[in-house]
């Protein structure tokens, strides 16, 4: 008796699973991980110091992958217009296309990203005080001199 899909269709459960073993043969590469690609290309764009248009981004990923199948233009597209509604990104017009390059280096975006994770708490200062109560003795120290503190009790 063949085995039926959540619908109750005979056979189709039994179909659906063959496709997709089927479709994953050992021939294909492994698919990148969540953000990984969008990683790379930020890390194109500052290893190139200089904006890029979304064709020079896919030759670079592709010199920098190499045994890996080339990504298409239009997912390399896909990739630079999210980061740049993320603000990760800064594009300026170069005839019909864009050219890209990061908003800020790396320290920069991490800032960013952790500066807008605050913006969404609804308690702020619990937050902050729990994220400072975390730190290594290291760590509150670098705070400290950043803020211009030195210490408990100091000036």
């Amino acid at each position: 008796m063949r085995a039926a899909d959540p619908a109750g269709h005979p056979g189709q459960a039994g179909r659906a699973e063959r496709a997709e073993r089927e479709s994953r043969s050992g021939d294909e590469p492994p698919r990148r991980g969540p953000g990984e690609l969008a990683a790379a290309v930020m890390q194109v764009l500052w290893d190139a110091g200089r904006a890029l248009s979304p064709a020079e981004v896919q030759a670079a990923l592709a010199a920098r992958d190499e045994g890996t199948p080339r990504l298409s233009y239009s997912t390399v597209v896909t990739i630079l217009s999210r980061l740049h509604a993320k603000k990760a990104l800064v594009r300026r017009r170069a005839g019909r296309a864009f050219r890209y390059s990061p908003a800020a280096d790396e320290a920069g975006l991490a800032a960013r990203r952790l500066a807008a994770m605050l913006d969404r708490e609804p308690d702020r200062d619990a937050v902050l005080s729990r994220f400072v109560a975390e730190l290594s003795d290291r760590d509150e120290q670098l705070l400290r001199n950043l803020l211009g503190d030195s210490g408990p009790g100091g000036s």
